[in-house]
Formats: C-alpha cells, sequence, structure tokens
C-alpha cells in the first residue's frame, strides 16, 4: 500500500506548489518520508535550497534534518508516486474563480503520473471541481483513469499565516479520498504528520465545501459587523462598547468590524457563489457580506475625507500616513490587501498619502499594487490611519501620535486598539 512504501522510503512524495501551504506541509512530510518539494519559480526554488522561505514565514531551522529536495524541473516530479497539489487558487477581476494554476498543477500532474500512484489537492475550490475539472486534465493527459489506474482525494489547507497557536499540525485535518481504500491510504499519510488528527469526510466533495464554508461564514460575520458599525456611527455610538456590552451572553459570536482582505476570507465565498449560479441559483447573503467587505475601502476613505473637510484642511495640501498595508497583522502577506484598496480610494481624492510597514516588502507593493512605500514615519500629516495592528504599533501613546501630526490631525484607528486611549486628537475606530 501507498503508505507504508512512503514510510518505509520505497517511494516519495511530492508536494507541488511551495508558497504558504505547500513548503509547511511538505517539510512535515519531510521528517518521515522522502520529499520533492517542486515550484515553476527557480528563483524560489533556490531560496529554499539555501533554506530560506520565501513566504518569510519559516527560520532556516525548518529546514534542518529534512529529507527534501527542492526542485523547479517537472521531470524530477516522475520519481514520485504520491502528489500533493498546493497551489493558488484566486479569483479575477470579475470576482469569478481563476482556476488557471491549479489547472496547470493539474497538467504537471498528468504528465508525470504513473499507474498506482496517488494525487491529493490541497487548494480551496468549489465543491465538484476536483472530480470535474482537475482529474479530467490528469486523465487527458496520462491515459490514465481515476479509481482504477490511480486514485485521487482532497484535503483542504487550514494554514494561518502568523498564527503560532493554530499551526498545521495542531489544527485537525479533513480528509477525502475517491472511493474507501484511497480514503483510509491518504489519512494514514496526513495522520503521520498532522498531531491533531484527521477527519475523515465521506466524499471530495463533502472535504471541497466544508473548506470553504469556513471562510464564508468568516465573511459574514464580519460583513455585519461591518454594517453594524455604519449603523452605530450614524447612531453616534461606539461599535466596540456595543460589542462589548453584548459578549457578556455566553452564546454571543465575537466577531469585530475591519478591512476583509487575504488569500482567503476575501476570495472563497465567489468560488462557492460562482458554483451557485452554475447550479441556478443566485446566493443573497453570500453576495451581501461579499458586497459589504468589498466596500468598507470606501467607505473609510469618504468619512476621512469628510473629517478633513470638516477640519478646513486642504485636499491638494493634505498629508496622511497609512500605518499597515499586509492584510493582517505580524505577517508579510499583502495578497489581496484591502489596505492597498483603501489606498488608492485616497489617492483618488488627489491626497498626498505615505505608506509604512514593518512586515510589508516595498518592491512586492510596488509590484502588486503600484504603491510606494517610507523606509519611516515621518510628521507633519492631517491624518493617520492605523489600518493593521502590527504588534510594534500597539504601545504608542497619545503624544506620539500628536507629535506626528498637525494640530487638526485625526487619528484613524480601524481595529479600535487605542480605544479609551485618546482623548485630546480628533480620533474614530470603526
Amino acid at each position: 500500500m501507498i503508505y507504508q512504501d512512503l514510510i518505509d522510503k520505497k517511494k516519495k512524495l511530492a508536494v507541488i506548489g511551495l508558497g504558504y501551504v505547500g513548503l509547511p506541509i511538505a517539510l512535515e512530510f519531510a521528517k518521515h518520508m522522502d520529499v520533492i518539494g517542486f515550484d515553476i519559480n527557480p528563483e524560489r526554488v533556490q531560496m529554499m535550497q539555501n533554506k530560506i522561505d520565501p513566504s518569510s514565514e519559516l527560520e532556516a531551522e525548518a529546514f534542518e534534518g529534512k529529507s527534501i529536495s527542492f526542485t523547479a524541473n517537472l521531470d524530477d516530479l516522475k520519481d514520485a508516486s504520491f502528489y500533493v497539489v498546493a497551489v493558488p487558487t484566486p479569483v479575477n477581476e470579475a470576482k469569478s474563480p481563476n482556476l488557471k494554476p491549479v489547472l496547470s498543477a493539474s497538467e504537471s500532474v498528468g504528465k508525470v503520473i504513473s499507474k498506482g500512484d496517488y494525487v491529493v489537492f490541497e487548494s480551496t475550490v468549489y465543491p465538484g471541481c476536483t472530480e470535474e475539472d482537475c482529474i479530467p486534465v490528469i486523465e487527458k493527459i496520462s491515459g490514465l483513469k481515476d479509481k482504477t489506474d490511480f486514485k485521487s482525494g482532497y484535503s483542504p489547507e487550514r494554514i494561518n499565516p502568523g498564527d503560532t497557536k493554530h499551526t498545521l499540525i495542531d489544527v485537525v485535518k479533513v480528509v477525502s479520498g475517491c472511493d474507501e481504500v484511497s480514503l483510509e491510504e491518504i489519512a494514514k499519510v496526513y495522520e503521520l504528520v498532522i498531531r491533531a488528527g484527521v477527519h475523515r469526510a465521506s466524499s471530495i466533495k463533502v472535504a471541497e465545501a466544508a473548506k470553504i464554508i469556513e471562510n464564508t461564514q468568516r465573511d459574514l460575520n464580519i460583513a455585519l459587523m461591518n454594517e453594524l458599525s455604519i449603523i452605530f456611527e450614524k447612531l453616534d455610538i461606539n461599535t466596540y462598547e456595543v460589542l462589548e456590552a453584548a459578549n457578556t451572553k455566553w452564546n454571543f459570536l465575537n466577531f469585530y468590524p475591519g478591512l476583509v482582505g487575504g488569500h482567503c476570507i476575501g476570495v472563497d465565498p465567489y468560488y462557492l457563489t460562482y458554483k451557485s449560479e452554475q447550479l441556478g441559483y443566485k446566493s443573497r447573503v453570500i453576495l451581501a457580506g461579499r458586497g459589504i467587505n468589498d466596500e468598507m475601502p470606501a467607505h473609510v476613505a469618504k468619512k476621512i475625507v469628510q473629517d478633513l473637510i470638516k477640519a478646513e484642511v486642504g485636499m491638494s495640501s493634505a498629508k496622511i500616513l497609512v500605518m499597515g498595508t499586509t492584510f493582517k497583522e505580524d505577517v508579510a502577506d499583502i495578497r489581496n490587501s484591502k489596505v492597498a484598496d483603501l489606498i488608492h480610494e485616497l489617492k483618488a481624492y488627489n491626497l498626498n498619502v505615505e505608506v509604512v510597514d514593518p512586515f510589508a516588502d516595498g518592491g512586492q507593493m510596488k509590484k502588486e499594487y503600484d504603491i510606494e512605500m517610507s523606509e519611516s514615519i515621518g510628521s507633519g500629516y492631517d491624518a493617520i490611519i492605523l489600518a493593521v495592528n502590527h504588534a510594534p504599533y500597539r504601545n504608542y501613546n497619545e503624544d506620539f501620535f500628536k507629535s506626528k501630526m498637525t494640530s487638526k490631525g485625526i487619528l484613524v484607528d480601524i481595529k479600535g486598539i487605542y480605544r479609551n486611549k485618546i482623548k485630546d486628537l480628533t480620533y474614530w475606530s470603526l
């Protein structure tokens, strides 16, 4: 069986796509078996060969003592018998699924897979994508048939960048297979590295759906908080004070308003609504939540402009500082950053915007969003927007912000970390 051959090192496991998801799982597997790490980007491969994580999540020590080789050469994948696909699944400008990366990875598998091999997808997709879109590509190119010639499965990733508590091995892994034999073999392979254990889903579609509703549920709850923050603003009451009071009830769900970006929560719901429309049902609740969250950068920018006008600050001379650009605190990940949207909204009002972030890479921000970053915080700002609550930003006091702002300065605290700590400055949070 494939599990025994892997741990006996008679066969090798390959991970295709070595980003935030692929590299950690590849290194975990490499503690127990021979692993081939494959990525289409030779520069990233070279970094990993030098024990450098291109995603800046793992230290060099994570590469030590692992039986793993990194490559960008497709032919090297022919030495593997168990393939794990962990490539991105973004959306396009029309908010429709962009399956190009996962279909391209399927083509690669089709070129190297042999009879008796396994392929497991970890990329987040809509229910049915693995069996209806990806497997047919493998079958067409390889000439092999799923279930009879090779086995397939799906095990959704649950990586949370920057989270040192809920790590890969400490979060239950959902696994599924194309039949009972494959389910058990795939489960045993993952049980080898997942300390929290695995949950055996009844089908690949169930596993795909389970993953996609995890993030859809969070998206909807945050959307509700964002809508409440807009309502409470009009009522002149603080959203966080309302939530603190409501949270005294044992079953109140603990969510907060904010800018919803990243490669999961802001993307995955669109995969589900896309599939829903294909089946003749147009989502109402999910798309409404997505609409609210996507509109929040424009809402924040508009309110800032209104405040500047009230303070009689000229738009052409106004100087704004945005602190934080990543999609969440204490990580370098800028993918689908809604802070970038906020910056572009502010610039659309012809405001002079400076941007800083202790974690984000300036070159990547320029390449991805055409946003120039400053190396340090200056002074004379008419508004400071604390967009991401990075650890280095959490210990400033009001005097610090006063020293960086004009007498009419406005402090906008997206996540409310300085609530009840600001007495003299014009201040608001969501």
